[in-house]
């Protein structure tokens, strides 16, 4: 409950020590003061507040101590002028407010509260309101002690981090349980909210008509930021959900004050559902966990509120600034690998399902198996894994250039390193390439069915190796060894697949210069094309790496 040790000190007060049961306290005069814990009541979220009994050794006075968030408190302490003029002139400090609070029990008093509260936790059913509700016998007319107002410093580089985001085509919000005035403050220092653009403050709405009424001013209003508190934010989504999500989702920027755990989820779970936008979170409190669970991608910040957060996210980060560089770099390296990839292992599987199906419709459609036993195996192995995985090191531009320009990364919500066209255009790879081996193959074979194979298997090989290579936009030394491995390894075998493929004939110049002919005819248009696309339509990082 004494929360700001070093405060205390300040003053002449220090905590000499504290356990479960007791503390003691040293005053300026060098006096010990010992004080029994009765009770302590930890702080929820939903309560917005917490509480210790104490009871002075010295004087056997118990007293009951509160603290927190002035909406509460102001309910619950004696009546006052001044209470909510001086938060509200901290909040516009960009201070986050607690009031403290105390009240005197005579020893009756606090003996039936006693009683009242164990037969709560007691009970069976309802346990958790019948313990609010004996609480709440204590909160009246408590006495006001004092205001805290702490300053809620931001982490370094967060402005440049927001403006990167921006930049990157991420639309920002900002969910908070603040004051209005204290996420106004914090967003403008954040540069969320820019200097020269306007904010509307959503006012305080309590019924479907005075919602309609402030949803048709706040339509009028064109490119400017939305600051709304969390009950006004209740009634829009409880009369107005469409409508409301549809104009806050065409702000550049939209802060969302008071909002409880459950509405942070809340706002999130409606952004996907409305844009079909996928949604990051970020947090670094116990109150971020259900928004950064509920989000498609959850970002955890290690912080002094502990590591509640970090735990319950995908990914988890020390400092707020580190953000960018997971989402230019890592992120955007991660999406177009995983797009190139994952169609890459679309194309070597359909390659030789194409040439299995044009074998069996010139054989009359007979049910003979192309490639035998190890042969299919060594194929989606040893023969093509390594390459195709090596796709994963694979990057077009380099890290200090993603960072400079987050405008790269806008290029992706187009969508086009994954898409329908890129998906049809690896099919037509496939079809093409199947085709052309296997055509190839029974048009230059002599006289045995093995030598088909052993022609068709080995130009399936180079062609995938080259094809590779074709799709690699930056080479890394592991690529080069992942490309020679699986050649060396295919070459190896060789002596051990007698069974399958003729040994004595791949030595011949006969084999040497079929397989060369179809290797260049299924992959040499590729790289043709490959170079006039690069030459009159290149993409917009190959500016930034000429």
């Amino acid at each position: 409950m004494l929360g700001y040790k070093g405060k205390s000190r300040g003053v002449g007060l220090t905590l000499v020590g504290r356990d479960q049961s007791s503390m003691q306290l040293r005053t300026p005069g060098d006096q010990i003061l010992n004080f029994t814990i009765l009770q302590i009541f930890p702080f929820t979220y939903e309560s917005k507040r917490m509480g210790v009994i104490v009871r002075d050794e010295s004087t056997g006075e118990i007293t009951f101590y509160m603290k927190g968030a002035d909406v509460v408190m102001a309910g619950i302490v004696q009546y006052n002028d001044w209470l909510e003029e001086e938060c509200g002139n901290m909040a516009r400090e960009g201070l986050r407010v607690l009031v403290v609070a105390k009240k005197s029990l005579a020893e009756e008093q606090y003996q039936d509260f006693e009683a009242r509260y164990v037969q709560a936790k007691l009970s069976v059913h309802d346990r958790s309101l019948k313990v609010a509700t004996v609480i709440e016998s204590l909160e009246m007319e408590m006495e006001l002690l004092c205001l805290t107002g702490v300053e809620d410093q931001l982490q370094a580089d967060v402005r440049p981090t927001l403006e990167t985001l921006r930049n990157a085509g991420i639309k920002v919000w900002m969910l908070t349980g603040d004051k209005l005035e204290t996420a106004t403050c914090t967003a403008k220092n954040a540069h969320l909210v820019t200097r020269n653009q306007d904010i509307h403050v959503f006012r305080l709405v309590t019924n479907r008509s005075e919602a309609h009424l402030e949803l048709n001013a706040f339509r009028r209003k064109h490119d400017c930021a939305l600051v709304i508190s969390g009950d006004s934010l209740e009634v829009c989504l409880k009369y107005y959900e469409y409508e409301f999500m549809e104009l806050a989702c065409q702000c550049p920027a939209v802060v969302c004050c008071r909002c409880t755990p459950t509405q942070k989820a809340q706002i999130v779970r409606l952004l996907q559902e409305r844009t079909g936008k996928l949604t990051c979170a970020v947090g670094d409190g116990g109150n971020d966990v259900s928004m950064i669970q509920e989000s498609d991608c959850g970002v955890g910040v290690e912080g002094k509120e502990g590591k509640q957060a970090s735990l319950a996210a995908d990914f988890s980060v020390t400092q707020f600034k580190h953000l960018g560089r997971l989402l230019m770099v890592h992120g955007r390296n991660s999406y177009k690998r995983s797009a190139a990839l994952s169609q890459f292992v679309i194309h070597r599987s359909l390659c030789i399902s194409t040439m299995q199906a044009v074998f069996s419709s010139v054989f009359y459609f007979a049910s003979v198996p192309l490639y035998q036993g190890f042969l299919i195996i060594g194929y989606s192995t040893i023969y093509t894994m390594f390459p195709v995985f090596s796709l994963v090191l694979d990057k077009d531009v380099k890290s200090e250039v993603a960072m400079l320009y987050p405008e790269l990364y806008k290029d992706l919500l187009k969508g086009r390193p994954l898409s329908y066209k890129t998906f049809l255009i690896w099919v037509l790879i496939s079809i093409y390439q199947g085709s052309t081996i296997m055509y190839g193959a029974l048009l230059l074979f002599e006289s045995e069915f093995v030598h088909i194979v052993a022609i068709s298997f080995t130009s399936l090989i180079l062609t995938e190796l080259l094809m590779v290579a074709l799709t690699i936009q930056t080479w890394h030394w592991l690529m080069t060894v992942a490309e020679l491995l699986s050649l060396a390894c295919y070459i190896a075998s060789l002596v051990f697949l007698h069974e399958f493929i003729d040994v004595y004939f791949i030595a011949t110049l006969s084999f040497l210069w079929k397989v060369s002919v179809i290797t260049l005819v299924s992959c040499l248009p590729l790289y043709v094309l490959k170079y006039l696309r690069r030459r009159f339509s290149p993409p917009s990082y190959s500016k930034l790496t000429s």
